[in-house]
């Protein structure tokens, strides 16, 4: 099947890191469905992203199982099948578990790691038939503990594990599974505005790149897991 004919499912997709990805998903020849929770926001994504390939915005909350699947049909009715999904979505809720709210621990719960999990469960019965690949974007948090970090780390270590159990769930069903564990990258993650100051960072479209590369590897190879970092961080 040609490259023009296949599809993307990009969480979080109208900024960031999801931003990313989907232009880079888009020059390759994708068709790249992006979400957010807000509707405006996925199609104003949607229409700057448009000069790179065909692209939709949609409004879905990765909290709600039914709104991811009415997500992904909304994709298959429009393009018929789904070869990818890069589950991306994501929130950052900082601070002691002294001073961390319920509501803050439940909603980075919800987004992070459950938002994955809807993700992909929405997702599998499309990428079975299609032999697709899922990539969820975790963090070194996934695997590097800080204080303040109790609720971030509990997520992203839980996204680091599970996507690796779905690794071996679906492999034997011709779905390959990646996480992609990136470190500082500039955004606008945490209500941060990046600058000329976030130059020593990874790029959006530096993890845009990866994805990329990870859809060209040869059939028989599985990258299961890949951390980056920046390579020249400043010295503390």
């Amino acid at each position: 099947m040609s490259k023009e004919n296949k599809t993307a499912l990009v969480t979080g997709g109208s900024k960031g890191i999801g931003y990313g990805v989907s232009k880079t998903l888009l020059q390759m020849g994708y068709k790249v469905a992006v979400t957010s929770r807000s509707l405006d926001a996925a199609e104003k994504a949607a229409e700057k992203l448009s000069g790179h390939g065909e692209v939709i915005g949609l409004e879905a909350d990765v909290r709600s199982f039914d709104s991811q699947k009415k997500a992904v049909d909304k994709l298959l009715d429009k393009w018929g099948q789904l070869d990818v999904l890069v589950a991306n979505a994501g929130i950052g809720n900082f601070g002691s578990v002294e001073d961390l709210t319920v509501e803050e621990w439940k909603d980075t719960i919800d987004t992070n790691l459950t938002g994955v999990f809807f993700s992909i469960k929405a997702s599998v019965d499309a990428l079975k038939k299609s032999e697709g690949y899922i990539i969820t974007i975790s963090s070194l948090a996934g695997t590097n503990f800080f204080a303040g970090g109790a609720a971030y780390n509990a997520s992203k270590f839980g996204v680091t594990g599970f996507t690796q159990a779905v690794m071996l769930d679906l492999r034997d069903k011709g779905v390959k599974v990646s996480t992609i564990m990136p470190g500082s990258v500039a955004t606008y993650f945490n209500d941060h505005e990046p600058s000329e100051a976030d130059a020593w960072k990874i790029q959006i479209e530096d993890i845009g790149e990866l994805v990329g590369d990870l859809l060209k590897m040869n059939p028989r190879t599985l990258p299961s897991k890949i951390e980056v970092r920046p390579s020249k961080p400043p010295k503390k």
